[in-house]
């Protein structure tokens, strides 16, 4: 009789401990918004990003990067043109969410720092889809269209990550990222990103 107490009670333990791990590791991916993107089947193909900002100190920035591209109006803008000029790079295209509700704050922003030069990179969409898009959200700066070849989110490897979207960095004078923000944009953050830059 004892014996067959001691392994129903091992048996009810190991049941116990694994219900614990269980319930401990659906906990976890619960908590982790990307798993929820991945496991959610909603098709959306994108991986929104959560609104992380990260800031770069002076000594830990990168070099400056080179980019160049052909906007949906087919002119060529490049990182040269921009020498000297504060840029705020959003990495964006129409059918994603988070870029759709952010866009009235960015227009906002542009409006409220003129000195600053924006510019999107639409990775997916065609220059007319892009236009069509900008058009009716009224953004007053030009967009590169990255689909074809990447050019611009490669020339940014390391900094954006390819399929979070929307991504937007502000870089600085010199060409070198000051920060970023990951999924959609806080205004008044992003706000305080681009007048840091452009004090610097």
């Amino acid at each position: 009789m004892r014996k067959n107490q001691r392994l129903f009670l091992n048996i009810a333990f190991a049941i116990m401990v694994a219900a614990v791990i269980i319930a401990s590791l659906s906990g976890c991916a619960a908590n982790d918004p990307l798993a929820n993107q991945f496991k959610a089947g909603d098709n959306k193909n994108y991986i929104a990003g959560d609104g992380t900002v990260t800031e770069f100190s002076v000594e830990n920035r990168k070099a400056a990067v080179e980019w160049a591209g052909t906007t949906e109006s087919g002119d060529v803008i490049s990182s040269s043109q921009l020498e000297g000029v504060v840029t705020v790079v959003n990495f964006w295209y129409a059918a994603c969410l988070p870029c759709r509700l952010e866009a009235p704050d960015l227009v906002a922003l542009a409006a409220e720092y003129p000195e600053a030069q924006f510019i999107g990179v639409n990775v997916r969409d065609s220059a007319e889809t892009s236009a069509a898009f900008s058009k009716s959200k009224q953004l007053t700066w030009p967009s590169i269209i990255d689909k074809n070849d990447g050019a611009v989110m490669l020339a940014f490897t390391g900094i954006v990550t390819p399929n979070a979207v929307p991504t937007t960095l502000v870089v600085g004078k010199d060409g070198k990222v000051t920060s970023r923000v990951y999924g959609q944009i806080d205004r008044s953050i992003l706000g305080t990103l681009i007048k840091t830059a452009l004090e610097e």
